[in-house]
C-alpha cells in the first residue's frame, strides 16, 4: 500500500535520489533543493512503499501575468517516481494527493509543462485555450497546461505564466 505524505527533513536524500534515477541526470533533483532553500511556499511530497520513497511530486509559487497584475498559483515540477516503480499508480496518486491539498488551500490554478497524454486525466487543459502561455519560448502547446481549481478567480485571467527562477536554467 503506497503512502502520500508531506516531506519530511529525513527524506531529502531520498528525494534527490529518486529525482535523480528517475530523470537519469541531476537538473530536477538540484531545482528542488534549491527551491526548498529559497520558497517557503513549496508543497513537497513522497510516496512511501513499505518504508521506502518511491515517488516525490513538488509544487511551488507560479503567477500569471494579466494586464498589470500578478494572479498566484502555483506549478507543478517536477514529480518522478523511482524507474522500478513505474507503472503501478504512484504518479497519479501524488499528482491527485497535491491537487486535493491545494485545492483545500483555496489555490485558484496550476500549471504544469508535461506530457499531454498524461496530466488531463487529472482535469489539465492546454493553457493556450485560457490565453495563457509559458514565459519560455518554443514550449509545444500541447505540454503547457493549466488546471483550473477556483474558476470564478480565474475568469478573464490570461497571459504569461511564470514559474519560479529557479527553473529558468533548466529549460
Amino acid at each position: 500500500m503506497i503512502e502520500v505524505r508531506e516531506e519530511r527533513q529525513k527524506d531529502i536524500q531520498a528525494i534527490r535520489e529518486v529525482n535523480t534515477r528517475a530523470f537519469g541526470q541531476t537538473t530536477e533533483a538540484s531545482i528542488v533543493d534549491a527551491l526548498r532553500k529559497n520558497c517557503p511556499g513549496i508543497l513537497s511530497l513522497v510516496a512511501v512503499d513499505n518504508g521506502r520513497i518511491v515517488g516525490h511530486i513538488l509544487f511551488s509559487p507560479a503567477v500569471i501575468e494579466c494586464e498589470g497584475r500578478n494572479v498566484a498559483g502555483m506549478g507543478l515540477a517536477p514529480m518522478s517516481v523511482l524507474p522500478e516503480s513505474q507503472h503501478r499508480g504512484i504518479g497519479t496518486a501524488l499528482v491527485s494527493a497535491g491537487i486535493g491539498l491545494l485545492r483545500e488551500r483555496q489555490c485558484p490554478f496550476v500549471i504544469v509543462l508535461g506530457h499531454a497524454g498524461y496530466y488531463p486525466r487529472f482535469g489539465f487543459e492546454r493553457a493556450s485555450h485560457y490565453a495563457i502561455r509559458s514565459q519560455w519560448e518554443g514550449i509545444p502547446d500541447e505540454a503547457f497546461m493549466v488546471l483550473m481549481l477556483d474558476r470564478p478567480a480565474m475568469q478573464d485571467i490570461s497571459g504569461i505564466a511564470r514559474y519560479r527562477a529557479e527553473f529558468d536554467d533548466a529549460v
